[in-house]
């Protein structure tokens, strides 16, 4: 019997290996199936399916991608493959090394990654680079900035949801008398408490602090603060309340104007399929009256299109 028939989630791993081997050869690659193919493997059955490549066919996969797609849809497919801790990986170093460094790219990863992520990440770049991530935030940051990055990803933070009610109010009276009550910042207290913090805290600083002082945190933190070190303190409170909002901003932002950033399209959408995805299209279509599906559709085109649609699922 053949598998054609089969729906394609009971697919094995062997026969999508064989679908996709054969939409290599001939002449031009299908792209459209090789993407309707990985687009729909979860993060347990990818590693299989490159296993299953190299033991028919002896070669890689991922190499093999490399050279049969091009342009946005490879590096989508291609940071697709990678585990969640190897893309993390993949997109900081890339941000920081190289011609075109942009540190306020790693620095979204970073500071809206939970501690638990951050450390794996770091573990995978080390393997997957032989460079130690702290390094390279060390040569490419500076600063306030560099100092809250290092102490982000150094720092063990409680995941749990129990907070302690007298500590929250002291980080908030803390963060209004280094910042607001005083001529100059004092950003050790901002880095301090941003990096020691866990989300559940900080969210409870955050509205203990609008409470004591009649507006909220983050207005505080524009006033006082400045560039990246701004851009990162508010990268880690936005994500305290919800990362959804945060990376629908992001993606509306790629979007908007002429032009499209598909770097960023790509960056977000393929490293947070698979966490938060069904939250940050609802918080899409709240904040912006249309869905994340409809933007997508009208920004980009072809096979690299129909690989992002898959991955955002459909409109619900």
């Amino acid at each position: 019997m053949s598998m054609a028939s089969a729906p394609p989630m009971s697919a094995s791993p062997r026969d999508d290996a064989m679908q996709l081997h054969r939409a290599f050869k001939g002449f031009g690659c299908d792209a459209t199936t090789v993407v309707n193919i990985l687009a729909q493997r979860n993060a347990m059955q990818r590693p299989l399916i490159q296993l299953e490549f190299r033991t028919l066919y002896s070669e890689d996969l991922n190499k093999r991608l490399s050279s049969e797609l091009s342009g946005d849809v490879k590096k989508a497919v291609l940071l697709w493959m990678q585990d969640p801790a190897g893309r993390d990986a993949t997109v900081v170093r890339q941000a920081l090394s190289g011609n075109k460094v942009n540190v306020r790219v790693a620095t979204e990863v970073i500071c809206s990654r939970t501690s638990h992520q951050i450390q794996q990440f770091k573990q995978a770049y080390l393997a997957i680079f032989g460079a130690y991530l702290e390094h390279d935030i060390e040569h490419q940051a500076s600063g306030d900035h560099k100092k809250m990055l290092l102490a982000y990803v150094a720092m063990p933070r409680y995941e749990g949801p129990e907070i302690d009610t007298m500590i929250v109010e002291n980080d908030a009276k803390a963060l209004y008398k280094a910042g607001e009550k005083r001529i100059g910042t004092d950003e050790k207290t901002f880095i301090r408490i941003f990096s020691e913090r866990s989300r559940a805290h900080l969210a409870a600083v955050n509205s203990a602090y609008h409470k004591m002082y009649g507006h909220s945190l983050e207005k505080a933190i524009k006033k006082e603060t400045s560039g990246n070190f701004t851009y990162a303190l508010l990268t880690i409170l936005q994500c305290v309340e919800n990362p959804g909002t945060f990376f629908a901003k992001g993606l509306h932002k790629a979007m908007k104007g002429m032009g499209t950033d598909e770097t960023s399209l790509t960056r977000i959408i393929v490293t947070r399929a698979e966490i938060d995805m069904q939250y940050i299209k609802a918080e899409y279509h709240k904040k912006y009256g249309k869905s994340l599906n409809d933007a997508v559709q009208s920004e980009t085109s072809g096979p690299y299109k129909a690989f992002l649609l898959s991955l955002i699922g459909p409109n619900h």
